[in-house]
Order: structure tokens, then sequence, then C-alpha cells
């Protein structure tokens, strides 16, 4: 009796198996012959569902969740038992949900992770306390999976948010789905990775719930030597993947940046995607306004990892376009909480020191400690915020701006939305409809004067899932600046320029057309530049047959 019901259990284990694994689960939609074959006759409801009844169904779930946190929740869990079906759903609504999986309500997932734990499935979780486990981590979370694209985050320095410890794999998480979502990378073939290297977020140590390390963060040679084991793992059993770095902290990013980016197919989203978004919005702005690029000054508000990696991007696009080093820095102002960084400033960071000023500039040089005093000094004609001090880009700063320029460019990046230097409406007012915005977070259009303004999202979505997806489809050794214009251009490109209040990028709406766009330029330029690994002829074919569809 008791070999009986054993082998029963083998029996009915099998068949749960499958229902359990996300990347092959069809649930009410296998038909009679999947459930005979594959054991699962008595276990699930009469009824064949087609994959679209399922995802009609699947979508009134998620409407009757009455908060925003609630919906990301539900479908997290969906996520965890049908991938399939849930890129079916997503798919169809994909405007309503890209704030929803990522920016900004994974906010409030992160900060809320240890009560609302959700385990996100084949995540790798990797503890500096554990360097022996690296490798076997990585194989037991991939389970065998070909995996082409790694997301890596050791959460110490999420925009808007800080140090989150391994909280932060939230993150990672959702910038796969969206990976999926826009460009078509195939979820089984995709891994999140947090780096749990500890947390200075006295909150987290303090939590008796908190599921990470409960000691302060590793920092140094010790946690570089740990990311140089992660890298040497990675390789070595993902020899073809795409590694993406994400929200690293300043310390680390670039540094981390520069050691792999000769070497490995790898990119750092918070500097090179930022840089690469703001700088598609500002081709795309002057195509509107019809000025030059190299005729713009530009202020940084926040010159932290994001801030100083547009400046870079922006300073490379103008060397390409005919300045000179030392000509392209001088369209530069970097300001953080010292004020106007000056090349006397204590504790520069290495990419700070690159675009600072000289005092002799300036007659009031020791008077320029604030963002007002800044603009009315400079008068810049762009000016980005990425300094998480809202409502900074006062009525104030923003009317001076404009009293000196007449297409300002403004855009207010930090998110998440409680955290925005200023908002659309306000900053359309204040210049009578002459800014050219972007903003961090979702912004609804601006009614003003008879004209309806289109407010571009200088949201990362816009540009790293095309560009990750095109590295990947041609199989890229590694990722060049003359790729990464290419991808810039791509986007910015393709603004309506003519249109009453056009938008600076083109609208999430579309994203999944622009994004088959960018990945297209991309994998043209590896091609170009006989940087894939295999052969390849055709470079949209290779970015059309790997492209997956969220069909059973």
């Amino acid at each position: 009796m008791k070999n009986s019901q054993n082998k029963e259990s083998l029996s009915m284990l099998k068949s749960y198996e499958i229902l359990r694994n996300p990347f092959l689960n069809k649930g009410t939609a296998f038909t009679r012959e999947e459930r005979e074959k594959l054991g699962l006759v008595g276990i699930l409801p009469s009824k064949v569902q087609t994959i679209e009844e399922q995802t009609a169904q699947a979508y009134a779930q998620f409407q009757s969740k009455p908060s925003l946190l609630e919906k990301r929740i539900f479908l997290m869990n969906l996520f965890n038992e049908n991938v399939t079906l849930f890129y079916h759903l997503m798919d169809q609504h994909v405007v309503e949900f890209m704030p929803v999986v990522y920016d900004p309500v994974v906010a409030d997932s992160i900060e809320q992770y240890n009560e609302i734990y959700t385990n996100p499935q084949q995540a790798a979780f990797l503890s500096i306390d554990h360097p022996e486990d690296v490798e076997d981590t990585l194989k037991n979370a991939s389970d065998g999976r070909d995996i082409r694209l790694i997301v890596v985050t050791d959460a110490e320095g999420i925009l808007g948010m800080g140090d989150w410890g391994v909280n932060g794999v939230d993150i990672a998480v959702g910038k796969l789905m969206v990976y999926t979502a826009a460009a078509g990378i195939n979820p089984a073939q995709v891994l999140p990775v947090s780096i749990d290297s500890g947390t200075n977020n006295q909150k987290l140590i303090d939590d008796p719930m908190y599921l990470g390390n409960r000691h302060e963060r590793v920092a140094g040679k010790p946690f570089l030597d740990f990311i140089d084991k992660f890298v040497e793992a990675q390789q070595k059993v993902f020899p073809e993947s795409l590694l993406h770095f994400e929200d690293f902290g300043r310390a680390n990013a670039q540094v981390i940046l520069d050691s792999y980016k000769d070497k490995i197919a790898t990119f750092n989203d918070d500097i090179q995607g930022t840089g690469m978004i703001v700088l598609a919005a500002a081709i795309g702005a002057m195509k509107i306004s019809k000025q030059e690029l190299k005729d713009q000054k530009f202020l940084t508000f926040g010159a932290g990892t994001a801030g100083m990696g547009i400046a870079n991007q922006i300073f490379t696009e103008l060397v390409q376009e005919g300045l000179t080093e030392e000509e392209a820095r001088r369209h530069f102002y970097l300001v953080d909480k010292q004020g106007l960084l000056f090349n006397d400033t204590p504790d520069l960071t290495p990419a700070q020191k690159a675009f600072t000023r000289d005092r002799s500039e300036f007659a009031n040089a020791d008077e320029l400690t604030n963002l007002a005093a800044v603009v009315k000094a400079v008068h810049p004609s762009v000016m980005v915020g990425t300094s998480t001090q809202p409502g900074t880009f006062t009525e104030e700063i923003v009317k001076e701006m404009a009293a000196h320029t007449e297409r300002p460019l403004i855009f207010p990046l930090s998110n998440p939305t409680k955290l925005a230097e200023a908002k659309a409406a306000d900053l359309i007012k204040w210049t009578d409809g002459r800014a050219l915005i972007s903003t961090g977070i979702p912004a609804a259009d601006v009614e003003y004067n008879g004209v309806t303004y289109h407010i571009g999202q200088g949201n990362n979505a816009l540009i790293y899932p095309g560009l990750g997806f095109g590295l990947v489809a041609s199989t890229a050794k590694r990722l060049t600046q003359e790729t990464i214009s290419a991808a810039i251009h791509a986007l910015g490109g393709l603004v309506d320029a003519d249109a009453a209040g056009a938008a600076v990028l083109p609208p999430v709406s579309q994203l999944t057309e622009f994004s088959q766009i960018i990945a297209e330029a991309t994998a043209e330029s590896v091609v170009s530049q006989g940087l894939n690994r295999e052969k390849i002829t055709d470079a949209k074919k290779a970015v059309a047959d790997m492209k997956w569809a969220p069909e059973y």
C-alpha cells in the first residue's frame, strides 16, 4: 500500500511540476490531448480556455485590485505562475502596466519587500559572505536555461531611494519585464541577479523581517574583488550573455563599468542609459526648435551617477559633431549640493572633475551656492534635473531661464513622482508654452492656450530594451560608443517635429514599435564593426529571428 502511494505521489509530482513551471504552464489552456499526455487529467477544470479568454479574465482580476501596489502584486503572482499569459496581458496594456511593473510603483514594492515578499521566479541571490557559492548560484537559478541577458544590482544607489539592500532585486526583475514587453527577448533567457553586500540603511538592519545580510556594506577592494568573481563566473556559465549593471552606488558604478566595458558585452543603464535617453530627447528637441546641439548651454542639477552619465553622453555627441574636447567641456555647468562645482570644490568624484569650472570665470563665484544663483549667472538653455529634490525648478528659476532662450529645454527627471523637480503643466505655464520638456515619470498632456502639449517621458525604458535586445540578437562582443550613438539617433529621429505641441520623445504607447527600430540599428552597428561572435549576414533578420511572442 505504501509503495503504491509513493508511485502515485511521484506521478502527481510530475504533473504539478508542469503547472508550477512558469515557462511551461498554460493553466486552463492545456488541451484535452495535452492533459492526457502530461498527466493533467482531473487536475484542472474541464473547460479549455484560449489565451484570449485567460487574458480577459486576468485583466478583470487586475482591475479589481484597489491600489497600484496590489495591482503589482497580482501581476507578479501571475508572472510567477504563467510567463506567457503575463506577457500576453502586458502586450495589450503596455502603457497601463509599465508604471505598475516598474517605475514608479516598483518603489513601493521595494519599500515593502519584506512584508509582501513574492519569490521572483529564477532570480539569483549572491551573498558577499559566501563567495564560494557564486558559480553554483548562477547555475541553480538558471536551471539549465540558455541565459542571454542578465540584469544585476546591488541596490546601493536606487534613484530617488538610495540604499535598499536585497529589496532592490525588484529593480532587476522589473527591468527584465520591460525588456521582454518592449523588445521581445525570450523571458526564459533572462536572469535577474541580486548582489547582497550588506546595507547601510539602518532601517533595514533594524527590521526583524529584513531578508538580506545584516551588516554594513562591504566596500572598497573586497567588494570589487567580489564583482570580479561574479563576472568571471558569469562569463564561464553564460559566455554569450549581455551583462546589464543597475543602481550601483556612485563610488562603484563608473569604476565597474570602466573595468569591463572594453572586455565584455556590458553596460550600466544609470550611466549610459540615462545619458542616452536625455541625449535622444535633446536631439528630438533640436528637431522641433530648429536649433543646433552645439549651440546650447547645459546645466545639470544633481551631479551623481545619472547626472554625470548625461553630461558624458552629451559631451561625446558634441565632440562627434566637430567640437574639440576643450570646446565641448565649456558647454557644461554642474550644480550639486555645494552649488556650482569648481575645480577646487572638495570631494569631487573623478567623473565630476572633468566638467568643473574655474572660479576666475565668474565675478561672483563665491555666491554661486544654489541653483537660482547659477541659473542667473549662466543663462542655460538646457536644464536637467537628477537631484531628487522636489520642486526645485521653481517659477522664479524657470522664468529666469526662459528670459534668455527662446525654446528652453527643461528635463525634471527625478522619480518617483514625489521627487520630481517640477511638474510639466507648471513648466508650460511659466514659459508661455515655449518649454520643451521631458519628465522622468509619465506626464499627462497639457492643455494651454488652445494647444495640446505632449510630454516626452525621459524613461530609460524607451531605449535600453531595444539597445540590449539588439546586442543580444547580434551576439555582440562588446558595446562601443559608435553603437550607442546609432541607438540614440534611431530614437531621436522618431520625433514628429512639425506637430503642434510635439513631444521630444516618442510615446510609450509605441514602445514595441520603436524598440524594434532601435534593436535593428544596434545590431546593424555591431555587425558593421565586426563585433558579432556568430556569423551574421543580415542584422535585421537576426533581430526578427530572435524576437519572442507571448503565445502558447
